[in-house]
C-alpha cells in the first residue's frame, strides 16, 4: 500500500494549486519543497528587518482570469486581494506621462493628454482585439488539445473568414504591430513593455499575440494580496493542510521512483533530518522545471525521443533582473501634480520606464551580445503605497524590474562581480524620472539571473522556465509529446511555467494538471469496472 494517493514536487504556485484541487477531491497528498518556505517563486520574506520583500512574481493579474481562488475558497485560508488602480503609469523623458486605468474612458482621456488621435486608435485596438484576449484566456485555462485551441482561437476569436487582415497582423513582430496601429511612440512603448515581460523582443516573428492580450487588463486589473505575494501561497499551504495535505519544506527531491516503468514515489533529502527518505505514491506531479524533473529519472526509465525533445527545448539566456529596496520616501517623479514625501496614483501604479519601442530593441541589441543592458527597459513597483503593512510606518518597498539581463555574461563577466554596479545603474535609470531615489535607500537585495537560479531554483534565471517563442507554447510546451501534462513515464505528470501556458502568476498549469489527473483516475476506474 502506498504511503500517499499523490506526491506532488515543488511547492510553487502550481505545484500547491494542483495539490489543492487533488486534496479536495480527498486524494491523500504530500508536497515536497527544497526552500526553507512554500512559494516558489511567489514568495515573500522579511530581508531587510521590517520590509517584506518579494522574491519572485508581485503582480497578480492572469490569476483572476481563473476560476482558482474561487475553487479553492481561498479567501478562508487568509488570502485578501487589494484592487490596484491605476495599473500603469509611464512617464516619458519630455515630462509627459500615461497613466492606464482599468476603466477605458479614463485612460483614453490620458492618451489623449499626449496623443489625441492615438487615443481614440488605443480604443478601437481595445475593441478589435478583445475577443482574441478573451479566446486566449479560454485556450490558456483548458489543456492545449487541438479541439481545445481550435475552439477558441479559431471560433472565438474575432478572425477568419472576412477578417483576413486581422489575422495576418499575427504573424508579426509586437513591435512593428503597434507600430502600424499607432502614430505616436507612447502608446507602443507602454503596450509593448509589458508584451516584453514574457521575454520575447519586440522584433520577433509571431510575437503580436503578447501584445494583443492587453485588452484583458481592463478586464481583471491588478491586484495584490495583502501582506505580500507570496499570501496566496501561504493560503493555498493552508487550505492543503486543513484537507488532510502533508507539506515537507527544506526537502529537496533527489530522484523520482519508478518501478514496473510507472512512477512510484520520491526520494528526498531531508534536511530537517539530515537523511534520505522515501515516500510512495500511484500518482506523482512535478511543479519544478522541466530540466529537473527529467534529471530526477534514471535515463534507463525515459523513451530516447523524449530525452532528445528535452534536451532541444529552449531555456535562453536569462533576460530579467530584480533589486528590491528598502526606501524611505516614495519615488517623486518629475511633472506630477504629487508633493514630495506623499502618495499619488502614480506610486499605486506600476510605473514603466520605456519610453520608445526603439529604447526596448536598445536594451534586447546589448543582451544578444550577452551584455547587460547600457539603458533597461524598468517597471518600478512600490505597493506599500497599496499595502501598508509591506513596510514600517513611514516607510516603503521599491522593487524594481529590468530587462534585459544574460545568465551568461561575455567578456569574462560574472554576476558576482558585477551585481552592484548594474543594480546601480538600474536606480541611474529610475534617477532621470524621479531624481530623489538614489538618496532614500535603506538597504537592498540584488537579484541577478544567477541568483533566480540558485535561490528560486529558475535555471538560467529565466522566470517562464523555458522561453515562452510560439514554437514551445501551446501543444508544443515543454515538447509535442508532453503538453497534456504527461510525463512519457504512466502516473508522472508535469505542471508550473514549463508546461502550458507558461509563465506568470495565473495557476492554469497547476488546475489543468490536477483535472487531467482526477479525468485519468475516472477513467481507469471506469476500465476497472468494466
Amino acid at each position: 500500500m502506498s504511503d500517499y494517493d499523490a506526491i506532488v514536487i515543488g511547492a510553487g504556485h502550481n505545484g500547491l494549486i494542483c495539490a489543492g484541487y487533488l486534496a479536495k477531491a480527498g486524494h491523500k497528498v504530500l508536497v515536497v519543497e527544497r526552500r526553507h518556505k512554500v512559494g516558489g517563486a511567489v514568495v515573500t520574506e522579511e530581508i531587510v528587518p521590517g520590509f517584506k520583500f518579494d522574491l519572485g512574481g508581485s503582480a497578480h493579474i492572469l490569476i483572476h482570469h481563473t476560476p482558482v481562488v474561487q475553487d479553492l475558497e481561498l479567501t478562508r485560508y487568509g488570502l485578501k486581494y487589494l484592487d490596484v488602480d491605476p495599473l500603469f503609469f509611464a512617464p516619458f523623458p519630455d515630462g509627459r506621462s500615461i497613466t492606464l486605468y482599468r476603466d477605458l474612458d479614463k485612460t483614453c482621456e490620458s492618451i489623449a493628454q499626449v496623443n489625441e488621435e492615438d487615443a481614440e486608435r488605443y480604443r478601437e485596438f481595445i475593441k478589435v482585439w478583445e475577443p482574441l484576449a478573451q479566446a486566449t484566456v479560454e485556450t490558456f485555462i483548458n489543456p492545449p488539445t487541438v479541439t481545445n485551441v481550435v475552439k477558441n482561437l479559431g471560433f472565438k476569436s474575432g478572425l477568419g473568414a472576412g477578417n483576413w487582415e486581422r489575422m495576418s497582423e499575427l504573424f508579426r513582430g509586437y513591435g512593428q504591430l503597434l507600430r502600424q496601429w499607432f502614430t505616436g511612440e507612447e502608446v507602443p512603448a507602454l503596450i509593448g513593455w509589458m508584451a516584453a515581460q514574457s521575454g520575447p523582443p519586440p522584433t520577433e516573428p509571431l510575437s503580436a499575440p503578447f501584445a494583443l492580450w492587453h485588452p484583458m487588463y481592463h478586464h481583471s486589473g491588478l491586484k495584490r494580496p495583502e501582506g505580500g505575494s507570496g499570501m496566496l501561497t501561504q493560503a493555498l499551504r493552508k487550505m492543503i493542510e486543513a484537507h488532510g495535505g502533508t507539506i515537507l519544506t527544506s526537502a529537496p527531491a533527489e530522484k523520482i521512483l519508478v518501478l514496473n516503468g510507472r512512477a512510484a514515489g520520491v526520494q528526498i533529502f531531508n534536511k530537517n533530518s539530515n537523511k534520505s527518505e522515501t515516500y510512495t505514491a500511484n500518482i506523482v506531479a512535478s511543479g519544478a522545471h522541466i530540466h529537473t524533473t527529467m534529471g530526477l529519472i534514471d535515463e534507463q526509465h525515459l523513451p530516447q525521443t523524449a530525452q532528445n525533445l528535452i534536451r532541444k527545448s529552449r531555456i535562453g539566456n536569462g533576460f530579467g533582473m530584480i533589486v528590491r529596496h528598502a526606501i524611505s520616501e516614495l519615488p517623486d517623479y518629475l511633472h506630477t501634480p504629487t508633493p514630495r514625501g506623499t502618495t499619488g496614483e502614480e506610486h499605486i501604479a506600476m510605473q514603466f520606464v520605456c519610453p520608445t519601442l526603439d529604447y526596448l530593441d536598445a536594451a534586447y541589441g546589448d543582451y544578444l551580445g550577452k551584455r547587460p543592458s547600457a539603458d533597461p527597459a524598468l517597471i518600478s513597483m512600490t505597493f506599500s503605497a497599496v499595502d501598508p503593512t509591506l513596510a514600517p510606518e513611514g516607510k516603503h518597498v521599491l522593487f524594481l524590474w529590468g530587462q534585459y539581463y544574460p545568465y551568461e555574461l561575455a567578456q569574462n563577466e560574472n554576476w558576482p562581480d558585477i551585481a552592484e554596479r548594474e543594480a546601480d545603474r538600474m536606480l541611474d535609470v529610475l534617477a532621470a524620472y524621479a531624481p530623489n531615489v538614489k538618496d532614500v535607500i535603506i538597504d537592498r537585495l540584488i537579484e541577478t539571473p544567477l541568483y533566480l537560479e540558485q535561490e528560486l531554483g529558475l535555471l538560467r534565471g529565466n522566470v517562464m522556465h523555458l522561453e515562452m517563442s510560439i514554437d514551445q507554447m501551446f501543444m508544443l510546451r515543454p515538447a509535442l509529446t508532453m503538453s497534456s501534462y504527461r510525463a512519457p513515464i504512466k502516473g508522472l505528470y508535469l505542471t508550473g511555467a514549463s508546461t502550458h501556458p507558461g509563465g506568470g502568476i495565473m495557476g492554469a498549469a497547476g488546475r489543468n494538471a490536477a483535472h487531467t489527473i482526477l479525468n485519468d483516475q475516472r477513467r481507469r476506474l471506469w476500465r476497472g469496472r468494466g
